[in-house]
């Protein structure tokens, strides 16, 4: 049985997801998305040109972006020519179901005053756990692809080992790198020792930054500060992938004249990932 969605906003996954509906005969009903070529001239996905057209009577559940929005204002909508208010999305929603990604707190309080429901589908385990196998592999990407080294033999260091920091040092290991992790609980420490990588507690990193090629951190809280990045080697690429404020102080990085790339929602295509270098900012 044919439904009825509305899809708001959103990045590359999210147009996909809309043709991939649309192709299971559901009608789509888009708004924010009108840069998406490959969603036109599709006879079930309406292009509207107001919110409260997309949000119609019809429409019971409403899909939007991952992560939901980057200043907690607009809804991340890179396919739209316009900004698109949270509010205003929150206060035409009418009862219906908001599905998005890496939601805040402050949009589920207004949940609470408009009698509305949230799912954040990136508090689902099975979800998180497969979106960082594409985080993994596309920083394995970005290594490939900004340093003159072969990633065989180099030494990596990996801040945190949380979801990220876990799959990611597996796949390391498997080309061969000499992986070391940084954590801080005991518990993670041991964890570490137990698949074989070298460990070190992330409270005593420093002088010992010197000795890695590459050093990714997966921590969203400032790990490599200003006193810490001046023991970080030339020639060592540095990777940040956790979410703003981020991990990496990329200001002092840019001064010291190292390579930093800050890959913000890695999994998608988007001009989210940039390379700050002499106090400029390149977009890959």
């Amino acid at each position: 049985m044919s439904k009825n969605f509305a899809v708001i906003g959103g990045d590359l996954r999210i147009v996909k997801l809309a043709k991939m509906l649309a192709e299971d005969e559901n009608k789509i009903y888009t708004y924010g998305l009108e840069k998406a070529e490959e969603l036109k001239n599709n006879e079930n996905i309406f292009v509207c040109n107001k919110l409260k057209e997309a949000l119609n009577e019809k429409v019971e559940v409403v899909i939007s972006s991952i992560p939901f929005s980057k200043n907690g204002i607009n809804i991340n909508a890179p396919f739209s020519k316009e900004e698109i208010l949270i509010k205003d999305l929150i206060d035409n929603l009418n009862g219906k179901l908001l599905i998005a990604g890496s939601i805040s707190q402050e949009i589920y309080n207004m949940e609470k005053d408009k009698y509305i429901k949230i799912i954040d589908i990136m508090k689902r385990e099975e979800l998180a756990v497969l979106n960082t196998i594409a985080t993994a592999e596309g920083t394995i990407e970005l290594a490939i692809a900004n340093t003159n080294k072969i990633l065989h033999g180099s030494k990596v260091l990996i801040l945190g080992f949380g979801r990220v920091g876990k799959i990611l040092a597996r796949k390391m290991d498997g080309l061969s790198v000499n992986v070391t992790c940084a954590a801080k609980k005991a518990e993670d420490l041991a964890w570490i020792k137990s698949y074989g990588y070298k460990t070190i507690d992330i409270d005593n990193i420093g002088e010992n930054l010197s000795k890695y090629d590459i050093i990714i951190n997966t921590v969203p809280h400032m790990i490599l500060t200003k006193e810490k990045i001046k023991f970080v080697k030339k020639d060592c690429l540095l990777i940040d992938l956790a979410s703003k404020p981020g991990g990496i102080d990329m200001e002092e990085a840019s001064k010291r004249n190292l390579k930093a790339i800050w890959a913000l929602a890695l999994p998608r295509k988007s001009s989210s990932s940039y390379i700050c270098r002499n106090n400029k900012r390149y977009y890959v």
